[in-house]
């Protein structure tokens, strides 16, 4: 089977991301560059209201059972539903198989894409109805997902995390015309750009990041969701020979920075800390949680980096994960180390206490997100066939304390199980159930 990282899954990733996750990276010239030293080093005490606090306070955060997560993709119907146009009772009954095998499975968590492409998946959103559903943007697809997935899961004894993109809003094409006619994107084309194929919100508009926040806290005010979770998807990844035209948005706003790619993290940054606090207000009992690319910086760039050789979110997705942790703006991390151990530019077992380090003292819970996808007998790299691989990563996490957990990529591998690793998992980790937090 031929390699496809999780972003190519789920949106079509360039093929740099393809690239990186099979095998040594190439050098690219991405735009970006280091921060002064000591501001890269700077490891903040948790600020008021972040994790660190609200661990102290006693609220927002995991403890007690370790996470045992599992994803649900609903972009380009990957995971859920299987196709587009099915009945609601043919939907809810598809929804509910994946939760009652994550419990067979012994996880205690369900992780749901509700909002893949700047769309909806419950009533009266400021987005329009997923295409994901119906098979058009916009279509009603006669019932609420969102109200039903949040009490099915809950029902089960399974907490629920919503999964939101924030920027993304078509991954087929880059056309707004293309769009349902009520699409904010389309009433407002100045807050688009096209790159890559694709169409996303502009992420250097102040107007932009006011507009996904509400349209996402719209959900989270109306359903009792237990988390709030974003994937890897910022800045998009980088697309070769081709520049994401956010030149009018920099020349208005970025001013005040020593550079466009200081800029540009600084707006991702303020999209994360802004959420943590409206979350933390809207639904305190919710935690908020990202999934990020595994890598933040390599250490030939930075000595605080990891020792990887591949892309990093820091420089090439402008998203400073590290910080993010340190300064206690997320409750839980949830790193995709997609890598087998032993890989040679990305080893999981390097990997694993980097994070470790990076979360130990904050506050913040780290699960390890795990590719059980690529566990396929078909796979050409030896160690994806191998049933022990996955128990293996799970056995090495648990020799770090940090690691509360693990969540695993995605529901449709953790239904068929293709080589039995999951299978090995649960026999060798998970001998009883624990209920989540």
């Amino acid at each position: 089977m031929t390699y496809m990282g999780r972003r190519g899954l789920l949106a079509g990733a360039a093929g740099a991301l393809a690239s990186a996750a099979a095998g040594p990276a190439q050098a690219a010239p991405w735009e970006g560059g280091p921060r002064a030293a000591a501001e890269r080093g700077r490891a903040s005490a948790p600020a008021p209201g972040t994790a660190g606090e609200r661990a102290r306070a006693g609220g927002g955060r995991g403890g007690g059972a370790e996470f045992r997560g599992m994803w649900i993709a609903s972009v380009q119907n990957v995971d859920w539903p299987s196709r587009t146009g099915l009945s609601a009772a043919r939907q809810r009954a598809e929804l509910t198989a994946l939760y009652d095998t994550a419990v067979e499975r012994r996880l205690n968590a369900v992780v749901l894409q509700v909002r893949p492409t700047a769309d909806a998946m419950w009533p009266g959103a400021r987005e329009p109805w997923s295409q994901w559903l119906t098979g058009v943007q916009g279509g009603d697809p006669g019932w609420d997902p969102l109200g039903t997935a949040v009490a099915e899961a809950h029902a089960r004894g399974l907490e629920f995390h919503a999964w939101f993109n924030p920027y993304r809003v078509a991954n087929t094409h880059a056309d707004p015309a293309r769009l349902a006619a009520s699409h904010p994107a389309r009433r407002n084309p100045g807050w688009t750009v096209a790159y890559g194929g694709k169409l996303y919100y502009n992420p250097g508009l102040p107007e932009v990041r006011a507009f996904v926040q509400e349209a996402m806290l719209d959900a989270v005010s109306r359903y009792a969701v237990d988390g709030v979770h974003w994937d890897d998807y910022f800045y998009p990844y980088p697309v070769a020979g081709e520049a994401f035209d956010d030149d009018d948005a920099y020349a208005r706003h970025g001013g005040g920075f020593p550079s466009r790619a200081d800029w540009r993290r600084h707006n991702t940054d303020s999209l994360v800390r802004e959420m943590a606090e409206r979350v933390r207000t809207v639904r305190p009992s919710a935690r908020f949680g990202i999934s990020p690319f595994a890598v933040w910086r390599n250490r030939d760039k930075d000595p605080l980096g990891s020792d990887t050789q591949t892309l990093g979110t820091y420089d090439d997705l402008y998203a400073d994960t590290r910080k993010w942790v340190r300064e206690g703006w997320v409750d839980y991390v949830v790193p995709q180390v997609y890598w087998h151990i032993g890989h040679p530019t990305a080893d999981y077992a390097k990997i694993v206490p980097w994070w470790a380090q990076t979360v130990a003292g904050t506050g913040v819970d780290l699960y390890i997100g795990e590719g059980l996808y690529r566990c396929d007998p078909q796979s050409t790299t030896a160690a994806w066939r191998d049933p022990e691989e996955l128990t293996r990563h799970v056995a090495l996490a648990k020799r770090y304390a940090e690691v509360r957990g693990h969540c695993y990529f995605s529901a449709q591998q953790v239904v068929t199980d293709p080589t039995g690793a999951l299978a090995r998992v649960v026999a060798d980790h998970y001998p009883t159930a624990v209920p989540p937090r």
